[in-house]
C-alpha cells in the first residue's frame, strides 16, 4: 500500500523530518457453517473477542521459513466451508497489501464469502502474513523485494507448504505491492499459478513515489532507513512517527479508506497494536524508502502484466477512491496487454477490507471463468 509522506530534507543536512503511517480492517457475513479448529503452534496468535466469533478463521497455523540464520514463524489461516456441494476443490492464496500494519485480517471477509458460495468448484482459501508483518515473526532481516519474493516462492513451493496439494490449480489473490511481487515471481517462472488477481496493485513506496529516485534522494533514503533500524534511536523515531494512533487514524481517513466514517476506534486500536510487536519497525523502514518496490518504473510495471499474455488469466481490481498517484498506476492497466479483465470497485488502497463484499463478488466472477 502506498503511504502518504511529508518529508523535509535540508540541502546540506542529514536530518529527516517526516510523517507517515498506514493500515487496515475486516468484517464478516455468514452464509454457511464453518468448522473452527486450531493447530498447535509456537506463534502468538491474535486474540478474538467473544463478540467477534464470526471472524474466527477455520484454522490457524504456523509455517517455518528458513532464511539465512533465521527460523521465522509464518502465520497463516485456512478457510473452508463445512458442507461441500461440489466434486472439485481448488485453492486460492490471499496475500495482504504490504504496509506497517499489514495483516491477514484484511482478507478474512472476502475469503469467507468466497468459500461459502455453492458452485461447480468448491474454493478453499489460505491467507498468509508476510515475514516481518502481521502476526508472523519480525526478525532483523535486511528486507527488500527479493527477500519478499523468495519467501512467497518458498511458501508456495516447499514440500511442507500448506499449499502443497494445490498443484497447478492455485489462484493468487493479492493487494498493493503483494500483487506486483507475485507477478514478478510468475514472470520468472518461480511460481506457476493458474491465475492472478491484483487488487489495487501498487509498485512504488511512499517516499519514492513522491520524491523520486535520483542518487541524492536514494542516499537520504538510506540514512533514514539506517536510523529507523538502530536499536534505540530507531524505536524512538518509529514510535513518534509510525506507532501512534493519531498517525494511523489520519492515514486511514485520508487515503487508506475512501469513506472516513468507516474508520472506527476499534480499527485504529487493532492496527496500533500491530505496530507494537517486537521487530515491528524493520519492514516499514524498507517499505517507506522503496526497498520493497518490485519494479522501478511504470514501464516495468506494465511489462509484468504483458509477460502473462496467453499464459494465465489476470484480473485487475482498481478502486475508485485511490490517491491520485496510485490511481494513475492502476488506470495504466486498463486495456493493457496481459490484463484479461479490469474492474473498478468502491474504496481506496484497501478495498478488500473497506468494501469486502464488492471485492468478493468481482473475484468470484473471475474464479468462475477460470477453465477447469
Amino acid at each position: 500500500m502506498a503511504l502518504s509522506a511529508t518529508l523535509y530534507i535540508p540541502p546540506s543536512s542529514r536530518l529527516f523530518s517526516y510523517r507517515f503511517s498506514s493500515s487496515r480492517f475486516p468484517c464478516f457475513v455468514s452464509r454457511k457453517t464453518l468448522t473452527v479448529k486450531a493447530l498447535s503452534s509456537s506463534l502468538d496468535f491474535p486474540d478474538v473477542a467473544v463478540a467477534e466469533k464470526s471472524k474466527v478463521p477455520s484454522k490457524t497455523g504456523s509455517w517455518q521459513w528458513r532464511y539465512q540464520d533465521n527460523s521465522v514463524n509464518i502465520y497463516y489461516e485456512e478457510h473452508e466451508a463445512e458442507t461441500l456441494n461440489s466434486n472439485k476443490t481448488k485453492n486460492v492464496l490471499m496475500i495482504p497489501t504490504i504496509s506497517d500494519v499489514s495483516t491477514v485480517e484484511e482478507w478474512r471477509t472476502v475469503a469467507k464469502d468466497i468459500v461459502m458460495r455453492n458452485g461447480e468448484v468448491h474454493w478453499q482459501a489460505t491467507i498468509v502474513d508476510w515475514p516481518g508483518l502481521g502476526f508472523s515473526d519480525r526478525p532483523s532481516i535486511d528486507y527488500n523485494a527479493d527477500v519478499m519474493e523468495k519467501f512467497l516462492v518458498e511458501f508456495i513451493n516447499a514440500s511442507n507448504s500448506p499449499l502443497i496439494q494445490s498443484g497447478n490449480d492455485l489462484v493468487i489473490i493479492a493487494g498493493g505491492h503483494a500483487a506486483t511481487i507475485a507477478l514478478r515471481a510468475a514472470k520468472k517462472g518461480l511460481v506457476k499459478p493458474s491465475a492472478i488477481a491484483a487488487v489495487a496493485p501498487t509498485w512504488a513506496g511512499p517516499l519514492p513515489i513522491v520524491f523520486g529516485r535520483n542518487s541524492d534522494m536514494e542516499s537520504r533514503y538510506g540514512l533514514l532507513r539506517g536510523a529507523l533500524r538502530t536499536p534505540a534511536v530507531g524505536w524512538m523515531m518509529y514510535n513518534v512517527l509510525v506507532s501512534n494512533e493519531k498517525a494511523i487514524e489520519s492515514q486511514y481517513k485520508s487515503h487508506v479508506y475512501a469513506d472516513p466514517e468507516n474508520v472506527t476506534p476499534s480499527i485504529i486500536e487493532n492496527r496500533y497494536a500491530l505496530t507494537k510487536r517486537k521487530g515491528a519497525r524493520f519492514v516499514p523502514a524498507a517499505f517507506l524508502t522503496g526497498l520493497l518496490d518490485p519494479v522501478k518504473s511504470r514501464e516495468e510495471f506494465l511489462e509484468l502484466f504483458a509477460s502473462m499474455e496467453g499464459k494465465m488469466p489476470i484480473l485487475v481490481v482498481s478502486s475508485s477512491g485511490s490517491p491520485k498517484r496510485s490511481k494513475a498506476e492502476m488506470e495504466a492497466l486498463r486495456g493493457a496487454k496481459g490484463v484479461s479483465k479490469f474492474v473498478e470497485v468502491p474504496g481506496a488502497l484497501l478495498p478488500q477490507e473497506e468494501y469486502p463484499l464488492f471485492v468478493a463478488e468481482e473475484l468470484y466472477k473471475f474464479l468462475q471463468a477460470i477453465p477447469l
